[in-house]
């Protein structure tokens, strides 16, 4: 097996390559659609492809093999994750790992496809999760099922910012108050100060926030398609490193992050915002639908929404969800995100009623989703293929990715609650998440 480096990583697989394919297998049929958008330039579709996916639960190496052909033959090469493609030089993990020794190879699964109709991401989309939860996948693949029969989920991107809330230290209150007066009129310099940083990380807004002697400065960035976070702590400095050199009072002390900006840690500050991308779900799916696959009504689907509610507020959980971690821990694992983020992605707040005709609607909506397309992991074989699998490779992608990552907690969430209204939920745990299952 041979040895590639980085920039051989970023160019061994084209997203151009992908997007003409039609992904018309799947374990039910869905009501139409492909997998990627067709390049096509006359517009019409190409022969589509037929097959099935093996059954989620059958683990043989004929079914692995069999999955991989399929995606193969909608354009979707996973040779990396197959483990036959090249070593990475752990020379090219500069920046990623220190003290590298080798790689934890966590089991990646795949489902769909999920039909998306977001502004960025739309299409059938096959997902990939890194999980050793048994059930997950499965659980999961059922509800797309179900998704696609339903028409598919809305999602939408309505906010994008990443903070970091530097805080200087006076020697008292009229200092700070000065302080906060004279930042609110330095843009051109905050301006001057990010773009010797980076190329792509402009200022969003800025807030002032007097604590005594205190001021937090809070600064929210527009980061591209990058997650960000290293991105806005360098600005951060250099934007602070800036005001000490030209402010009137100087400071007796500051830090360039005083945990204020909700770094990697569940907290209310997003919201009432956001913090990386907000991204909103929804779907409207038939009452029909719900006693045929999770064998309950759609009202007994919401009781235990209600349920899930009331829960959190006993509980003191930020935000109302029944189980966002379970898709996002999957996703970035696979996909080469910073998994720590997840203690903070995974807020935010699930909302559910019945229509007129007695259906269920149900939506999610996440402030807090630090994610990107370039940068971080996203380099690495394994998350590399990850991303191509979704289109979402490379720069412009990282709105369509955040849609997706929205429209499949919504999907677990629709997969959570069905299977405890409906009963399934302890019966498919002692079914499939116990070793040897």
């Amino acid at each position: 097996m041979g040895v590639i480096g980085r920039r051989e990583i970023l160019s061994t697989y084209s997203v151009a390559g992908i997007l003409g394919a039609d992904l018309a297998f799947d374990t039910v049929p869905p009501q139409g659609g492909s997998s990627r958008p067709n390049s096509m330039e006359d517009g019409q579709s190409q022969p589509a492809r037929k097959g099935r996916m093996p059954s989620a639960t059958d683990r043989s190496q004929e079914a692995a093999d069999r999955r991989r052909e399929l995606l193969a033959q909608a354009g979707i090469p996973t040779p990396q994750l197959a483990g036959e493609g090249p070593n990475i030089d752990p020379e090219a993990l500069a920046g990623s790992i220190e003290g590298f020794v080798g790689y934890a190879r966590v089991p990646v699964g795949v489902f769909g496809p999920i039909k998306v109709r977001g502004d960025h991401a739309q299409g059938d989309f096959f997902v990939p999760l890194a999980t050793t939860e048994g059930s997950v996948v499965m659980s999961f693949q059922h509800t797309a099922n179900v998704i696609s029969r339903a028409g598919g989920i809305r999602a939408v991107c309505t906010e994008q910012n990443v903070w970091r809330v530097p805080v200087f230290q006076f020697d008292d209150l009229d200092q700070a108050v000065a302080f906060a007066d004279w930042a609110r009129g330095q843009r051109p310099l905050i301006d001057e100060a990010i773009a010797s940083t980076s190329r792509y990380c402009k200022l969003n807004e800025m807030h002032a926030s007097i604590l005594g002697s205190e001021v937090y400065l809070r600064l929210g960035f527009e980061t591209g398609d990058a997650g960000g976070q290293n991105m806005v702590t360098l600005a951060a400095d250099a934007i602070c490193t800036r005001m000490i050199d030209e402010m009137p009072t100087k400071p007796r002390g500051w830090y360039v992050e005083s945990n204020a900006s909700g770094d990697k840690k569940p907290t209310t500050f997003a919201l009432q915002g956001a913090r990386g991308k907000r991204v909103s779900a929804d779907v409207v799916i038939p009452n029909r639908l719900c006693k045929r696959y999770f064998q309950c009504e759609a009202s007994e689907l919401l009781d235990f929404l209600d349920v899930v509610t009331m829960g959190s507020m006993q509980s003191g959980t930020v935000g109302v969800q029944a189980n966002y971690a379970n898709a996002l821990a999957g996703l970035f694992i696979a996909c080469g995100q910073d998994v720590a983020c997840v203690t903070e992605a995974a807020i935010g707040v699930t909302r559910g009623r019945l229509t007129d005709q007695g259906d269920l609607y149900l939506s999610a909506t996440l402030p807090n989703l630090i994610v990107g397309t370039v940068g971080g992991g996203t380099y690495l074989p394994t998350q590399a293929e990850c991303l191509e699998m979704l289109g979402c490779r490379g720069a412009g992608a990282a709105t369509k990715f955040a849609e997706i990552c929205a429209a499949v907690v919504l999907l677990g969430e629709v997969a959570v609650l069905g299977a405890v209204a409906g009963g399934s939920f302890a019966r498919a745990h002692g079914t499939l998440g116990r070793p040897g299952s």
